[in-house]
């Protein structure tokens, strides 16, 4: 005989069993119910921009034009009138040197012209009487042309100790003193012109086809941090360096602020083949094997639903694509939480990644995490 104590013990254990067993079949619903829920997901549009094919390569800035000025005679130097890094105009003075004994050597030169010149109008006057020669006259005249030349002479040493700009330009460093003695040759400072860089750099020759004067180029250089300069082509080397391959190309950069400084080591983009292009970015691709996918955004029967594209790509960019076949302008496509759906799943649109939202926030607001590097949303 089973006693009572048995039959209430049978009895807890068989609620406990029902009641699990509901629990079970709850909780799997409500699984059920979650899978088909809408997927978050974030999109983004296809746009359409102009890009270009790069070669890339490193050069180096110079002036447009650049000069030492040094002094082409052995003197002391008796005036400075610039300082460093002044901005100097052509024909300015910057430098004069001693220059004494040419000043006199002009006083007598001119002197004896003046004396020549009326001595030859005295000859002259006595030519109307008949009461002298015409080689008289000849001789005088000669003598006066010679004068003349002296004068020229001494001018041109005097001119030589009268430095002065060559052109528009910013001096550098001031290398002399005021009484100090320079010979020919010597240092004084550098002259520039910064207005408009030279930009030379070496591109391998198999794209000696598609070079020419006008394309567009991009410069920067870590020393500017990094800032971007644009500029275009100007001239083509004639030939090709037979060690390397390569043909020189320069370049000019416009330089109004002077923030570019001669010498400095640029990277350089050249641009080809520009063209208006359609961009998805770089997350929405799904490759598999050796074709790339991605999951486009569809509505079908009222619901926002998504459908697998095969698409045809091109250039990549920093963090786009290019596509060449496979969608349209104004296309959406998944760009967060794609490898989380499939064709036909129902979408809860996030948010539309066109730039002018910040993707972080709305991720962190709908407390979803990225699955994996590509942060797509589980």
């Amino acid at each position: 005989m089973i006693s009572n104590q048995c039959v209430r013990s049978y009895r807890v254990f068989k609620q406990l069993v029902c009641l699990l067993t509901a629990t079970f079949l709850l909780a799997g619903s409500n699984i059920s119910f979650a899978a088909k829920g809408a997927k978050h997901v974030i999109v983004a549009p296809v746009v359409i921009e102009q890009i270009s094919n790069r070669i890339e390569a490193l050069g180096s800035a110079r002036a447009t034009e650049s000069t030492n000025i040094s002094a082409s005679v052995t003197e002391k130097v008796t005036k400075i009138n610039f300082d460093d890094g002044q901005q100097v105009k052509a024909g300015d003075i910057l430098v004069v040197l001693e220059q004494a004994e040419e000043q006199a050597q002009l006083v007598r030169a001119q002197a004896v012209r003046g004396e020549r010149k009326l001595a030859l109008q005295r000859l002259r006057q006595l030519e109307e009487r008949q009461l002298t020669s015409p080689d008289e006259i000849d001789r005088t005249r000669l003598e006066l042309e010679q004068a003349e030349a002296s004068i020229s002479v001494i001018r041109s040493l005097i001119s030589d100790r009268v430095i002065r700009a060559p052109f528009d330009g910013t001096i550098g460093l001031r290398n002399i003193s005021i009484g100090a003695l320079v010979e020919t040759g010597d240092l004084i400072a550098t002259l520039d012109d910064t207005r408009e860089i030279k930009l030379d750099f070496s591109v391998p020759s198999i794209f000696l086809q598609e070079l020419q004067p006008g394309l567009k180029i991009k410069a920067r250089a870590a020393a500017l941090g990094n800032k971007e300069f644009h500029g275009q082509v100007k001239s083509i080397d004639s030939r090709i360096d037979t060690v390397t391959r390569s043909i020189q190309v320069r370049a000019l950069l416009p330089n109004t602020d002077s923030s570019i400084i001669p010498g400095v080591l640029m990277q350089v983009d050249l641009l080809r083949n520009t063209r208006q292009a359609l961009l998805i970015p770089e997350a929405a691709l799904l490759p598999l094997a050796d074709r790339q996918y991605v999951m486009r955004r569809v509505s079908k029967g009222g619901k926002d639903t998504v459908e697998k594209q095969l698409v045809n790509i091109g250039q990549r960019l920093p963090g786009f694509v290019e596509v060449l076949d496979g969608l349209n302008v104004g296309d959406q496509v998944v760009t967060h939480g794609n490898s989380k759906v499939q064709e036909g799943d129902t979408l809860n649109v996030m948010a539309v990644d066109d730039g002018s939202v910040d993707i972080s926030d709305i991720i962190k607001k709908h407390n979803v995490k990225a699955a994996d590097p590509k942060g797509n949303i589980p």
